[in-house]
């Protein structure tokens, strides 16, 4: 909140004439007192604020009403007073549109802000000139009682709002040690408390936070410095949990028949109170036995198959070579292992109720996963910046490996609802994308893709385009056979939306050579993204420009999108303002002139040439570099036909010289070869004539 810095307005010869002075004042501060919704932070200072203002409206109302003349020293103190209260309205205004977590954080600094308008307000008023105003005694008493309180005013901070900080930033900061101990949630019911207390009440206000926090770490990144963006970042985090299962956990967890059999059977008749060895702990429900080991689980995780096995059970059995679900035979499509909470944390209710005791996993059975969070929690000590660092990243591996098993295990509602928290949470930070991938999330975002369901398609596939962003991510999308799958929405997909947003991914995916290739090849995938190109919505069709883009760098897709029919909808965009993608249609036509099949097609336009010359002179840098490459491409080869119209054409010589004069480098260099190909043209058509 910078509002402090709003610089004073600047008054020095030009005064604004008295009664528009006024009237403005009269505005503002009607604007100030009229404000609605006023957030629960900073609440008194903004209310005394608003009370001061009132009373300064009622003093600006009776001046303008006596139309008398006014002393020339009281017009300086007007524009004093409107300098202070416009800065109280930005202020007020940044309290209660900014982010509340955020302005929890600055309490003393938001305070401090108030406080130091305050002061401002009181020397203005030294100045005012009372005795020579026509106001009634009852005004000139409450302004004097205002100028005295204002020159006494001491800086208020709320002791409550500062004890609401504490508790949070204590409660982020132990969790760290909690979750590395035993992945302990963070006490949600108090953080609910504090969050419900500043004014996050419902899911919508949740949603609301993250995207004012996001705004307010893009605002801090140029000058705000890393650790204040990191501290933003680490408050994303935390929202985004808690909303993730504060107001999905409601929903997700509701128990299945059988859970709701095992909660409901007598205590007593599980348990051998005389041993305390698995093998001898008589009646455990079989929903707690793992069903390779039949003993009772130590660590419930998923499979591919949607079926709960002992997390070193199932790993001694792949490891060992078999790629099935030893339950159902069915052929696992990818080896992720999903840790099941929810049955988990019934195990440990049951466990607790019956004291049977509860055994860890051992650390020589952990996954190559877990090996890998070994890794991940070495890096995250060394950039631990301040406290609440580790409990962030925790609470978005938490929050990840939730709604991964909501996928992997619910309903297609439930399934709909994380892969769009999924979606969210993979919008921004690279950390954030590593995790979600690292909990399992690609395959089953990908086994999405097929379904029928607009909003459960189409959050599948954002969610691997943000995905896709984290470079080590494109690889494992890859490897999951996603690209199929993303062709079929970017073909047929339920919502044009999803059409655009596999286009972005294709184009992500194709940042890597080697998905070039592979993409490439796919039969469908330059088809489909030229028929987005003609079909989509602006930002569909630049997508797709994009993507083809990218692919046709590579030589042998070039052809691919020449057959595609892409060149002439390329250059019918060159001539559709509401596209807006000129540019990114010309790269792709500069690129297809690097093959035979491109060069030709492109040839074949009538309407190309003259569409150039225009852009020569009205197009960006970056179109005119393209536009002299394709027009430069054309004239060569036994292209006299383009060469002459181009000297035909009044516009084409100023414009090819003025490039030559003042554009960049390499427009500069094209269009001198341009100007002597078109010179060595014009002389031997007139030793032809001669």
């Amino acid at each position: 909140m910078d509002v402090a810095l709003v610089p004073p307005l600047m008054v020095s010869t030009g005064f604004l004439p008295t009664g528009s002075l006024l009237q403005s004042l009269i505005h503002i501060c009607n604007e100030v007192c009229s404000m609605e919704k006023l957030p629960v932070l900073q609440a008194r200072n903004i209310s005394t604020m608003i009370r001061r203002i009132k009373l300064l409206t009622s003093l600006f109302e009776e001046i303008q009403e006596s139309n008398g003349p006014l002393p020339p020293s009281s017009v300086l103190c007007l524009t004093e007073l409107f300098s202070v209260i416009r800065r109280a309205k930005f202020l007020i205004q940044d309290c209660k549109d900014g982010s509340f977590l955020w302005g929890l954080m600055q309490t003393e600094l938001v305070s401090n802000q108030f406080y130091v308008l305050v002061k401002e307000l009181g020397r203005a008023l030294d100045i005012l000139p009372l005795s020579l105003l026509k106001v009634t005694a009852d005004i000139r008493e409450q302004i004097e009682l205002l100028h005295r309180q204002a020159k006494r005013v001491e800086l208020f901070i709320d002791l409550k709002e500062l004890e609401r900080r504490e508790e949070l930033l204590v409660l982020m900061g132990s969790n760290s040690e909690k979750n590395k101990k035993n992945k302990g949630f963070i006490d949600l019911v108090k953080v609910k408390d504090i969050l419900c207390s500043i004014g996050l009440r419902n899911t919508m206000d949740y949603e609301e936070e993250t995207l004012k926090l996001e705004a307010e770490a893009h605002k801090q990144a140029g000058s705000g410095g890393l650790i204040v963006v990191s501290n933003i970042n680490n408050l994303i985090s935390l929202v985004s949990y808690c909303k993730s299962i504060i107001f999905i956990d409601d929903e997700f967890e509701k128990p299945s028949k059988e859970d709701l059999k095992v909660q409901s059977t007598p205590s007593n008749r599980y348990y051998d109170h005389s041993s305390s060895s698995q093998s001898l702990i008589p009646n455990v429900p079989d929903e707690f036995r793992c069903p390779i080991s039949l003993d009772l689980m130590k660590d419930p995780v998923i499979v591919a198959s949607g079926h709960t096995y002992d997390r070193n059970s199932i790993a001694q059995w792949i490891n060992s070579g078999h790629q099935t679900c030893p339950k159902s035979g069915q052929k696992l499509i990818h080896m992720a292992l999903i840790p099941n909470y929810a049955l988990k944390s019934l195990m440990q209710q049951w466990c607790e109720e019956n004291n049977v005791p509860q055994v860890q996993s051992s650390p020589s059975s952990s996954s190559d996963l877990e090996r890998s969070n070994s890794k991940r929690d070495l890096y995250e000590h060394a950039v631990d910046h301040i406290s609440v660092v580790k409990a962030a990243v925790d609470a978005v591996k938490l929050t990840a490996e939730f709604l991964v098993g909501k996928l992997a295990t619910g309903s297609p509602d439930i399934q709909k609802q994380a892969a769009y928290e999924l979606r969210l949470l993979a919008k921004t930070g690279m950390d954030n994308r590593r995790i979600i991938a690292e909990a399992g999330a690609i395959p089953f975002l990908v086994t999405l893709l097929r379904s029928h369901e607009p909003r459960i398609q189409e959050n599948a596939v954002t969610a691997l385009l943000n995905l896709s962003i984290y470079n080590n991510n494109k690889i494992l999308i890859m490897a999951a056979g996603a690209i199929d799958s993303i062709v079929n929405v970017l073909e047929s997909g339920n919502t044009m939306e999803a059409r655009e947003n596999a286009a972005a991914a294709i184009f992500s995916l194709s940042m890597i050579d080697d998905c070039k290739v592979t993409i490439g090849k796919h039969p469908r995938a330059i088809p489909a993204l030229v028929r987005l190109l003609k079909e989509g919505t602006p930002a569909g069709k630049k997508d797709a420009a994009i993507a083809l883009f990218n692919l046709a760098v590579y030589n042998a897709n070039k052809v691919s999108v020449v057959f595609a029919g892409a060149v002439p909808l390329l250059i019918e965009l060159l001539m559709d303002d509401k596209a807006g993608i000129t540019d990114d249609a010309l790269a792709v036509l500069a690129l297809l002139l690097g093959c035979s099949e491109g060069l030709e097609e492109i040839g074949k336009s009538r309407i190309l040439v003259p569409i150039l010359i225009d852009l020569l002179r009205f197009g960006s840098p970056k179109g005119k570099e393209n536009s002299i490459t394709l027009l430069l491409g054309l004239c060569k080869d036994g292209g006299e036909e383009v060469a002459r119209r181009l000297l035909m054409n009044p516009r084409s010589i100023p414009s090819l010289q003025g490039l030559a004069a003042d554009g960049s480098l390499k427009a500069r260099r094209k269009a001198d070869a341009l100007l002597r190909l078109l010179n060595r043209c014009c002389f031997q058509s007139q030793n032809q004539i001669g």
